[in-house]
């Protein structure tokens, strides 16, 4: 099976301003080339398409560490063989409709359970991801107690302002055999209202010819998506230090999904 491409859209908002300029869509073939490309840029507010964190109900069940930091340490050391059985026990005694614990945030953000390790697989992204943010020298708000540092992890989700936009219309597959002219549609539809800026973010964008074509012609929707995750980072940064846009009460083992 071929390996997905990593797909990140780079842009600004000037101080103040309501229109985000696309810059560029990069793709990296590695998460280490994409982790050493994050590293070598000096400063950045990135959305990050993962989970940062699991729910506090599994990680106390487990005997895990309660703080962030020392959880996210302590995660990085299992293997995905490990974290599929023990996620696997949880739910298996578990009653049906209830299998997997939730973060706070799932509910606003209508996101999948940070626990699963299938359809999708967030528990492995998270695995591979946060720790290379952390090797990046990223922060992150809400979710350490004294931050500092000029680069920015945020936790997006573009379904959540995908939804908002366009509903529960489906924009994207990586199955070819579903790649048909009704998700091109739904993704020309959902590019035309994020430019028009029509989401409650408040954010217009400016995308030039090209890059609109090849946000379209993506029929896996990582491109979209890596859009959706710009536009979700530039409202934090309009919203700015410390919080993002995050609230105050939130769980500071859990975090949040900024904008939710």
């Amino acid at each position: 099976m071929r390996r997905k491409t990593i797909v990140v859209a780079t842009g600004a908002l000037a101080p103040g301003a309501k229109v985000l300029g696309l810059h560029a869509l990069h793709r990296f073939a590695s998460l280490d080339s994409w982790a050493a490309w994050l590293a070598a840029r000096p400063a950045w507010i990135g959305g990050f398409d993962f989970p940062f964190s699991l729910p506090r109900e599994l990680v106390e069940h487990l005997g895990w560490p309660a703080v962030w930091s020392e959880l996210i340490a302590h995660y990085a050391t299992l293997e995905r063989a490990q974290i599929r059985q023990l996620f696997a026990a949880f739910c298996a005694a578990r009653p049906v409709g209830a299998k997997f614990a939730h973060r706070r945030c799932d509910g606003p953000a209508g996101s999948s359970p940070s626990m699963k390790w299938v359809n999708p697989p967030v528990a492995y992204m998270l695995h591979a991801g946060v720790p290379r943010l952390m090797a990046a020298g990223a922060r992150f708000p809400g979710l350490q107690e004294a931050p500092s540092g000029e680069r920015v992890a945020l936790e997006a989700y573009p379904g959540l302002l995908a939804r908002e936009l366009i509903g529960r219309a489906s924009y994207k597959s990586d199955d070819r055999a579903r790649q048909n002219e009704a998700r091109r549609a739904a993704r020309s539809e959902l590019l035309a209202r994020l430019q028009r800026g029509e989401s409650r973010l408040g954010i217009s964008l400016d995308v030039n010819p090209a890059h609109q074509a090849a946000l379209v012609d993506d029929a896996t929707g990582d491109a979209l998506d890596a859009l959706l995750c710009l536009a979700q980072a530039a409202w934090a940064a309009r919203e700015g230090a410390p919080r993002y846009g995050i609230p105050e009460d939130i769980d500071p083992l859990e975090g949040w999904i900024v904008s939710a």
